[in-house]
């Protein structure tokens, strides 16, 4: 098994320096492949007008026409998202419209899952709406391998993840020793170790739960997608299940940086990274899982206590709209 992920770290890690955009864009037209990015965005005004306008600026326009429908899906935001995402270029849906008659629930998963609809592209890239000094090879660097090799279904991105200033007393800037970075502890303490132990083949994945990542329609619209937090770590894992190892790969975009969750927002992700791998290992077995937390409140500790997502949405190409659409 090591034997294995080494030789695919080798033959499916790339940098986002390996394909210059020249030689994508001769790809795109060899293959007439065409993509689709999509932005899950919840009250991400600060960040999404720029994400939105770097990649109108430097991937669509007639000097580099890489991607073809930038989407933002916005799930509900309160503060000034679709207005700022509309304003620099992007197409705004809002996650209810998307099969309005089915009721939606909470979370990036569904978003994702929607997303599937508001879009035409064979290649679907996700990026992350809260990322900060964004650099358009987030883009580029993930949706190459899709353009240059046939055999690659999935390519999730990986790179460095900084805590930053919100984190002083954590963040030295030193990430000798330290792992990548010192952002992605979700990853360290709980996805890394499930992946290693039941999934080894995975080991070779980086940033398994990171954000950013592009797919084949034909892959994608195949999966069964989980509503909450734990939607990267089964796309990963049923991506593997579904079109084996040797289509999926990662490439290195550099450094991402990004907001932070405050403890008990990761220990509810924890939680439900946790019930996702349970679940691919004994379906038909799991009752409903609840996380308790704590509070200092003027008496002492409260508990609140949090239903973990278990709520799923069956793969895509079931949904009738969705196959008629295609159709059409």
């Amino acid at each position: 098994m090591l034997e294995e992920v080494e030789r695919w770290l080798k033959e499916r890690s790339w940098s986002a320096d390996d394909r210059p955009l020249t030689r994508l864009l001769a790809a795109k037209r060899a293959t007439g492949r065409t993509v689709s990015v999509v932005l899950p965005a919840l009250n991400e005004e600060a960040t999404v007008g720029e994400i939105a306008a770097a990649i109108r600026r430097e991937l669509m326009g007639e000097a580099a026409p890489l991607v073809d429908e930038l989407v933002v899906v916005d799930s509900g935001s309160t503060d000034r998202t679709a207005e700022v995402a509309a304003a620099a270029g992007a197409r705004v849906v809002h996650r209810d419209s998307l099969l309005p008659e089915l009721p939606a629930l909470p979370g990036k998963g569904e978003v994702l899952w929607r997303s599937l609809l508001a879009t035409s592209g064979d290649i679907i890239c996700f990026i992350d709406a809260d990322l900060r000094e964004f650099d358009a090879r987030f883009v580029s660097g993930i949706v190459g391998p899709l353009l240059t090799e046939p055999d690659v279904q999935l390519v999730k991105g990986m790179y460095d993840r900084p805590l930053g200033p919100e984190f002083d007393g954590l963040a030295s800037g030193k990430t000798t020793g330290q792992g990548v970075g010192q952002g992605g502890r979700v990853t360290e303490l709980v996805a890394r170790p499930l992946l290693n132990l039941h999934w080894p083949r995975l080991a070779g994945f980086v940033q398994p739960l990171g954000g950013e990542y592009a797919a084949r329609r034909s892959l994608l619209e195949r999966l069964p997608f989980p509503v909450g937090y734990g939607v990267e770590l089964a796309i990963l894992i049923d991506s593997l299940h579904t079109v084996g190892l040797d289509a999926l790969a990662q490439v290195d975009l550099g450094v991402r940086r990004h907001r932070h969750q405050d403890p008990q927002a990761l220990g509810r992700m924890a939680a439900t990274i946790y019930r996702t791998a349970q679940l691919r290992l004994a379906r038909g077995h799991l009752v409903r899982p609840r996380l308790t937390q704590f509070d200092r409140g003027e008496a002492g500790f409260v508990a609140r206590t949090s239903d973990v997502d278990t709520e799923e949405r069956p793969p895509m190409i079931e949904i009738p709209e969705y196959v008629e659409r295609r159709a059409a």
